[in-house]
């Protein structure tokens, strides 16, 4: 009896939907606009493997499997003082805080003077990266379950500025 139980639990846990690899996540933020205004959004991923769907913020995709990432383009307006992110919001937005599963980002204006492009900040984990050019972009590289990590180009690490 006790390796029937044994073997009854092992099937179900194979079947359960813990194996099929779903996640889901949010990703809550915060937009501030170059008005001072802020508001809420959210923009996250999802995977539902029965259904072979693939979530990109609000929209779900048919897909055969999870793709390998998925890049965030943040273009630089030509004045500097604000970015344009068209997964986040369809304007200049100034600065944003967001949390993607165990990752949090976010753009803040700095006091840098002409030795930063465009006086930004954008921080990811912990970790403070310049604008290196006018369009950079966030990378979400996924795994069968997970977001694997986040990697960030056209961005230089803050090594210090004086």
């Amino acid at each position: 009896m006790q390796k029937l139980t044994r073997l009854l639990a092992a099937v179900l846990l194979t079947v359960s939907p813990l194996s099929y690899a779903d996640f889901d996540f949010k990703g809550p933020g915060e937009l501030r606009f170059p008005t001072g205004m802020s508001d809420g959004f959210y923009f996250g991923f999802g995977w539902e493997k029965a259904e072979k769907k693939f979530r990109i913020g609000p929209k779900k995709y048919a897909m055969s499997e999870v793709p390998e990432s998925y890049s965030i383009a943040i273009t630089l307006n030509k004045d500097e003082s604000s970015v344009w992110i068209q997964e986040f919001y369809q304007g200049f937005i100034q600065e944003f805080d967001w949390q993607l599963g165990n990752n949090k980002l976010s753009l803040k204006k700095g006091d840098f003077g002409k030795s930063v492009k465009g006086s930004y900040v954008l921080n990811l984990n912990g970790i403070e990266y310049f604008f290196e050019r006018n369009n950079i972009s966030i990378d979400v590289v996924f795994d069968n379950a997970d977001i694997k990590y986040i990697k960030l180009e056209g961005v230089i690490k803050n090594m210090g500025t004086k």
